[in-house]
């Protein structure tokens, strides 16, 4: 979700303003995904990298955080949404960390949509605490390190139990995945649009529909 300090600086606004705006458009993200019938949302909403950013600019985006799920976590549950999160919850402050807990908790019966939240993620760091992970289970005895494939791999990862992407969309014409699910958009469709993030909308969704169903995806295997 990428565009929203340049939006807000061509406005001449500062950086949370755009951040807001941006909080608005996951908010319509959400529900077009609902009204799309798609199963499976996640949004890459801070970076481990964001955490360099001015603490003003860090400490506004969790205040919008807290908001957001203050104000729309009892509406997306009565439509069938569950929140989860990926990323380091050690780094997150306690309330916020208590805050998505409550949520995770009170939609975990929900399957109409699953949102899944990237906060303080990184692709890197999460395939290194994987590794870790893996070493300390084969040092244990508790691993075979011959049993180590692929799907054995991404059972370490925070997505374990979660499909991988189908298709991976950046906002504001960028064209780089930026440390984002490295190991599981290994065969995700890509799409880049132009369009800052706090001016995505339903329409922008259904472009992305149309652009994914045009591909014909192989995963490395000639068809036909």
């Amino acid at each position: 979700m990428d565009g929203n300090r340049r939006w807000a600086k061509g406005r001449g606004r500062p950086a949370l303003f755009g951040h807001r705006a941006g909080a608005e458009a996951a908010r319509r993200a959400v529900d077009a995904a609902i009204d799309a019938g798609v199963r499976w949302l996640t949004l890459y909403a801070f970076s481990s990298e964001n955490w360099r950013r001015p603490q003003d600019e860090v400490g506004g985006l969790m205040r919008l955080l807290h908001q957001g799920l203050e104000r729309h976590m009892d509406e997306m549950i009565a439509r069938g949404v569950r929140l989860r999160m990926i990323g380091d919850r050690a780094r997150l402050d306690a309330t916020t960390r208590g805050k998505i807990e409550e949520a995770e908790a009170k939609s975990i019966g929900n399957q109409r949509l699953d949102v899944v939240m990237a906060l303080s993620y990184g692709g890197r760091d999460e395939i290194a605490t994987a590794s870790r992970r893996l070493a300390e289970a084969v040092k244990a005895g508790a691993l075979d390190p011959t049993a180590i494939d692929d799907q054995v791999f991404a059972s370490f990862l925070s997505t374990a139990g979660m499909p991988d992407p189908d298709v991976i969309v950046r906002t504001s014409g960028e064209q780089r995945l930026s440390n984002f699910l490295l190991w599981q958009g290994a065969y995700a469709e890509l799409v880049f649009l132009d369009v800052l993030w706090p001016d995505f909308d339903a329409a922008w969704f259904g472009r992305v529909l149309e652009a994914y169903a045009g591909r014909e995806r192989r995963y490395g295997a000639r068809l036909g």
